[in-house]
């Protein structure tokens, strides 16, 4: 009696493919002990940053100052003030002398109406709130604040920076480290190189992209806490922008990454292989920190595919981009996106079996 041969099971669709893949792309990150301290350092070193920031803030806080029923009204309006009401003028003196206040305002019969007591010292601050100044006109007012604005822009800059370079190496290292043990042999009789490639790019966008926005809530999050909801009004839709910026601009690093790597079969070959693309992702963050007050440079940034993530956000936030704008800058970064995917899908699917030394770009693009 023969036995029935057994049916070879049928293989996977592209897509089924590209999702398995993906999610062993995933699962492999997540259980690693290393993704997980970087990404708890990186929100804690964004909540970090919003709590200080706030603390330094609130350093500025108000001097107390005794006032007495006739001098109350000299320090309505002077926002660093804070004042303490004295019944007379005895009882604001003994609290200078308490240390409960830092100085006293008591009736005179000189110009003002009005005399300080203080304890040791002349209370400057106190003097400068009570001085009258001139009324100043800025025939060039700025927008948004020096410090703030490279703060932000550090901010997107370094994101996108530490992101795309960290989950585009690890694609990388990835895709070398299959070709060097032989490994890709074995995956590609189970899935086509095109489900692959998508695959490893889904899977590593799915975690950039999860990061990016823990990011965000996290910052959202520690400005809400911390009651600075008025810089989170001005930074809620540049941070919006960014994150879907992001998601697109590291799909068309991803496929630069991964194609690159594909040329190359031993992991001593890596950097030198990638330093081109490497300074596709540096360069939006040195020209974001050097140039975020010129506006002719970010408007440039904005509209070119690789550097679009961190320009676009940056000018959204200072406010000087059109509603339009981040809408056409966005189209121009997909349709490049797409490109890039199907010439780096031709690259991975010629050179993932090559072995030895690296081969050439031009000579992968004119193979048949």
């Amino acid at each position: 009696m023969t036995a029935t041969p057994t049916a070879r099971p049928s293989r996977p669709s592209i897509v089924r493919a590209a999702l398995m893949v993906a999610e062993r792309e995933i699962l492999a990150q997540v259980r690693t002990k290393s993704f997980l301290i970087s990404t708890g350092i990186m929100l804690a070193i964004v909540l970090g940053s919003i709590i200080a920031g706030a603390v330094f803030a609130g350093n500025d806080s108000t001097t107390k100052v005794a006032v007495v029923p006739g001098t109350a009204d000299a320090v309505v309006g002077a926002e660093s003030i804070e004042a303490v009401d004295a019944p007379d003028d005895a009882a604001a003196a003994q609290l200078v002398r308490d240390g409960e206040v830092s100085a006293a305002l008591v009736p005179d019969d000189g110009v003002l109406g009005f005399r300080i007591l203080a304890l040791d010292a002349e209370p400057a601050e106190l003097v400068a709130a009570l001085s009258v100044s001139p009324e100043v006109e800025l025939l060039e007012p700025a927008d948004t604040d020096e410090g703030l604005r490279y703060l932000v822009s550090f901010g997107f800059g370094i994101v996108f920076l530490m992101s795309a370079a960290g989950f585009g190496a690890t694609i990388a290292n990835n895709t070398v480290q299959e070709k060097q043990s032989r490994v890709v042999e074995l995956l590609l009789a189970a899935v086509p190189s095109r489900a692959l490639l998508a695959g490893k790019i889904l899977g590593n966008s799915v975690l950039a992209f999860g990061q990016t926005a823990a990011i965000a809530a996290t910052a959202v999050i520690g400005l809400v806490v911390t009651g600075q909801d008025d810089l989170l009004g001005i930074l809620g839709a540049p941070l919006v922008w960014f994150v879907l910026f992001f998601l697109v601009g590291f799909v068309l690093l991803a496929s630069i990454y991964a194609a690159s790597a594909s040329l190359v079969s031993r992991m001593e070959d890596v950097n030198s292989t990638l330093s081109p693309v490497m300074m596709l992702v540096m360069t939006p963050y040195f020209l974001v920190v050097f140039f975020n007050d010129n506006e002719a440079v970010l408007r440039v940034m904005s509209y070119v595919p690789f550097s679009a993530p961190v320009g676009m956000p940056v000018r959204l936030f200072l406010g000087t981009a059109a509603w339009w704008e981040p809408l056409i800058s966005l189209v121009i970064l997909a349709v490049t996106t797409v490109g890039v995917i199907a010439l780096g899908a031709k690259v991975y699917e010629r050179s993932l079996l090559r072995t030895g030394p690296r081969v050439r770009l031009k000579e992968v693009l004119r193979a048949q």
